[in-house]
């Protein structure tokens, strides 16, 4: 499809992370000419991968949950998902474990969480119905219906007001689970999902319960050959639309010119002109460096930098001589402490004694991704971004790698260190230094209310309209989901304002 005067329209996206690449795909079979720029050495963003000797660690995202988002991806350009990638279930979706010894296989079958909710608390069955009923009409609500569309002006937010108000969406995760469960473990259970878009789930919006009836909805998958494999298949599925990508292309300045962007320019000096641009890059970075130079980012940077952000990570990656076929794909391992340890993440100014861990055992799905007979795993933590806890991490992230090792060996890997071939971890000061996370946020923006939807940064920069954000920085947030979301809002508002039919 070509623009008005026979030249197809450009545009440049700007960081190949989910949101970017997802947008890119939207852009290219539409009629753009799309360039899509990463300043690292492959794609993926936070979905990056690691090999070593024979391992193969995806470094972010390893839940996939809207499968029908990635299928319409492939869909818009004409192809077929099972073409470029295969989606394995994964069940349990999770297992949760406790200190005191109790565990929580967290199924997608009716009677075998009536099971074992029973087993705990028995009333907590028909609260669990409940909940599930309500966390569905909030999935339908902020997911289905406004999951993709962009919030560009307040009367968005009043018509959303009313549906808010009825699902008590100033209410956080936490407080509407406990308002229909009763035992302890199992309100950690139902809340902790608000972690994996970086939300504390007793400040988190209500409206992310939707997270628990999405995965019921559709499952939990994995990607054979990992997350980066399914990177691999949208960054083929982009070029056989005939898009462009620029690896090691550090992208450090979007030009402006009469109050529009105009060109983007890479280190180095090389220096293209588009006639929309759209970042993927944090979102902050985006109006502070890479708009530094004009009024508007220096204006927009500095509204950001007052605003909260979400949690940090610690993430180690390693490798043993042995699978561990006992150990279920994604482990929870809740740590003695819930409320206390979470507030501490966010608000505290130190590292915290305890930790809760998230394992990820990838081989329990797909053993390609360590030698034969060998496992790849990572386990990461929760803890506070740089702006609360501005700790030296190179001095202390290897001890906290070691005492997160120690505590594996000890409760669920025995034998840890033995068996262990490789290993390497991933901190703040990362996040902040490999991708440009303000803070070392490891999810941009917290998703409070006030921090959602038309108070999140919109898709389209309000004052330069050929200028727009995609990614876990605008609507509707973090997760793969979201970002995926946020492209296809962007992708409207992109296409329309060029005058192209979008898919």
């Amino acid at each position: 499809m070509s623009a008005g005067n026979g030249a197809a329209k450009r545009a440049a996206v700007i960081g190949a992370g989910f949101g970017g690449i997802a947008l890119a795909i939207r852009l290219q079979a539409a009629g753009f000419a799309t360039t899509l720029f990463e300043r690292r050495d492959k794609p993926g963003g936070r979905a990056y991968v690691y090999e070593d000797q024979g391992f193969v660690f995806d470094a972010g995202p390893t839940v996939i949950t809207d499968p029908s988002a990635l299928e319409e991806l492939f869909a818009v350009g004409g192809r077929r998902m099972a073409d470029y990638v295969e989606l394995i279930p994964v069940s349990p979706f999770y297992r949760l474990q406790w200190e005191g010894g109790g565990s929580f296989d967290y199924v997608n079958d009716q009677a075998e969480l009536d099971r074992q909710i029973a087993a705990r608390n028995p009333a907590d069955v028909e609260g669990y119905r409940r909940f599930l009923a309500y966390s569905r009409e909030v999935f339908a609500e902020g997911y289905l219906k406004l999951g993709t569309v962009p919030f560009l002006s307040f009367k968005d937010m009043v018509r959303a007001g009313p549906a808010l108000a009825r699902l008590q969406a100033w209410r956080s995760v936490y407080g509407i689970v406990s308002r229909f469960i009763q035992d302890d473990e199992l309100r950690q259970a139902f809340s902790f999902h608000s972690l994996l878009v970086g939300g504390n789930p007793f400040a988190t919006s209500s409206i992310y319960a939707l997270i628990h009836a999405l995965e019921r909805e559709w499952g939990v998958w994995f990607p054979r050959g990992g997350t980066g494999a399914l990177i691999h298949g949208l960054i083929r599925l982009f070029e056989d639309l005939g898009g462009t990508v620029r690896i090691g292309a550090d992208v450090v300045r979007i030009d402006t010119e009469a109050g529009r962007a105009k060109a983007v320019v890479c280190r180095g000096g090389a220096r293209e002109t588009f006639d929309a641009v759209a970042s993927n890059a944090d979102v902050v970075h985006t109006y502070e460096k890479l708009l530094g130079h004009d009024p508007v980012g220096q204006r927009r940077a500095s509204a950001l930098k007052s605003k909260r952000f979400s949690m940090s990570l610690f993430v180690i990656y390693f490798g043993l001589k042995r699978h561990r076929p006992e150990i279920r794909h994604h482990t929870v391992l809740f740590g003695p402490r819930y409320r206390g340890l979470i507030d501490d993440i966010f608000n505290r100014e130190t590292l915290a004694d305890d930790f809760s861990l998230y394992l990820h055992s990838p081989c329990a799905t797909d053993p390609s991704l360590a030698p034969p007979g060998a496992g790849s795993f990572y386990v990461l933590a929760p803890v506070p971004h740089l702006g609360n806890a501005p700790l030296d991490w190179e001095r202390e992230g290897p001890r906290y790698r070691d005492r997160i090792l120690d505590y594996l060996e000890a409760r669920i890997i025995p034998g840890l260190r033995e068996d262990l071939v490789t290993v390497r971890h991933f901190a703040p000061t990362d996040f902040r230094d490999e991708l440009n996370a303000h803070l070392g946020s490891a999810f941009s923006l917290e998703p409070v209310l006030t921090q959602s939807a038309w108070f999140r940064p919109h898709n389209r920069d309000a004052a330069i309209p050929n200028l727009y954000i995609v990614g876990a920085g605008t609507h509707p947030g973090a997760g793969v989901p979201g970002v995926v979301g946020s492209a296809k809002a962007t992708a409207g508002l992109m296409l329309a304002d060029a005058g192209l039919a979008g898919p």
